[in-house]
């Protein structure tokens, strides 16, 4: 019995001395409590931070850190940068014509289809014209015959006027004369009159476009007998399209005649401008109603394509300008953007000025300086003192420094070493000196 109380006491140092070991430590170390223990292994691998109680003097400190693409990334430049008022709606063509029969018969031939492009003047159709050529043919000798009467009797009234003077015939006659040449020139003029309505009849069995246009739709085919009043043809003018833009009551008077316009569609760029503007204020959306107008002369858009872009109200100059998505606001609705410094991230205080909504671009006034390097967008949580690192571009963003495989000068390329995992996210440095310098 005396002997198994040193067996247990061996027992419990051999346990104490397996646990040092396990912790990393040395079993005179464990037992000590010393400095060298395992608060130090602790700091070491990031588990405390610099100054925290039962940290190490001297552990590294633990620091969050992200990793930005190219494109995550811009440069504070001077540029111009255009005030405008959005704009948004369907550009509609400047014109849509309906023309319609002005009598009634039978179409001879069609001669276009849905799509042509006509000038003006040219024939669309033709009605059969034997009887209204007929009835032209009438009313042209009729003027002929009212002509020579009209003629004849105003001779007879001058020769009776003259013998009245000398006495040789009485008052009587000469007042019949003067009626009867004024009834011919009243004959005379409803002949002209049935002329002109046979000649518009004539004209009328062709069917001419007005203007320059496309055929939108065609209603009519050859051999139909159509009515007065029927529609043949839709004729749209797309060499110029508008688009009716409601605007705030507010910015009514930032709108003017004359105007220049820049908007998108079908993917491209376009100019136009302001051609009118509503006098008066919809009371019941409480907008202003601008009309812009695109020129269109080779038919690139098409009616009713949708478009947005900006009424251009002032053109700035030789501006600080960043992208729109760089401004971020804080809890106090105050400006601000995160700029790459040395490596970290700093929150600065922007003032900002006019914001170009279809180019996406902000003016800076004050907080920043040319080069400068912004956060753009969303790229996750962001905060102060962050370190950044920005992939794909690092020969231009790292003072000296070179991407992994390439040559620096004077040298072979440099192996790049693996990254050790660190808490935090925050990868080592990678060391410039030789081994055992």
């Amino acid at each position: 019995m005396p002997l198994q109380v040193p067996l247990r006491f061996a027992s419990a140092i051999t346990l104490v001395a397996l646990l040092a070991v396990a912790c990393g430590g040395k079993p005179k170390d464990a037992a000590a409590g010393s400095p060298g223990g395992g608060n130090a292994q602790g700091a070491s691998s990031g588990g405390g931070s610099a100054g925290a109680p039962g940290g190490a003097p001297g552990a590294p400190r633990r620091t969050a850190s992200i990793v930005l693409g190219v494109a995550d990334v811009a440069r504070v430049a001077r540029g111009s940068i255009e005030a405008g008022i959005p704009i948004a709606g369907d550009l509609r063509a400047i014109e849509t014509l309906s023309l319609k029969s002005r009598l009634e018969g039978n179409v001879e031939q069609v001669y276009v289809r849905e799509g042509d492009r006509v000038k003006a003047g040219a024939i669309l159709a033709r009605f059969e014209a034997i009887d209204f050529e007929s009835a032209l043919r009438s009313a042209e000798a009729d003027v002929t015959s009212a002509t020579t009467a009209a003629s004849t009797a105003q001779w007879n009234y001058d020769q009776s006027k003259d013998l009245f003077k000398v006495g040789a015939i009485a008052e009587r006659d000469l007042r019949a004369t003067e009626q009867a040449a004024a009834s011919a020139r009243a004959q005379q003029a409803a002949a002209e009159s049935r002329l002109r309505a046979a000649q518009s009849l004539v004209r009328d069995t062709r069917i001419v476009a007005p203007v320059n246009g496309t055929i939108q739709f065609r209603r009519v085919q050859g051999g139909e007998r159509i009515l007065r009043g029927a529609e043949l043809f839709t004729l749209v003018r797309s060499e110029i399209l508008e688009l009716a833009a409601a605007l705030p009551a507010r910015r009514a008077n930032d709108v003017k005649p004359g105007q220049p316009v820049r908007f998108l569609a079908d993917g491209k760029t376009f100019t136009g401008r302001v051609a009118r503007v509503s006098p008066t204020i919809d009371q019941a959306s409480r907008s202003i109603t601008a009309y812009v107008q695109i020129p269109n002369p080779n038919g690139e858009l098409k009616g009713n394509t949708f478009s947005s872009g900006q009424i251009i109200a002032q053109t700035l100059h030789d501006v600080l300008i960043v992208p729109q998505p760089a401004v971020r606001f804080g809890q106090d609705s105050k400006p601000f953007v995160y700029r790459i410094a040395g490596g970290e991230l700093e929150q600065v205080p922007v003032t900002v000025g006019t914001t170009d909504e279809a180019r996406n671009l902000v003016e800076i006034k004050a907080g920043l300086q040319i080069g400068d390097q912004v956060v753009v967008g969303n790229v996750g949580t962001l905060g102060r003192g962050m370190k950044a690192q920005i992939i794909g571009n690092e020969r231009s963003t790292t003072p000296g420094g070179a991407r992994g495989g390439e040559t620096r000068e004077g040298g072979a390329p440099e192996k790049a070493l693996p990254a050790k995992a660190v808490p935090g996210g925050a990868a080592p440095a990678k060391s410039g000196r030789k081994p055992g310098a």
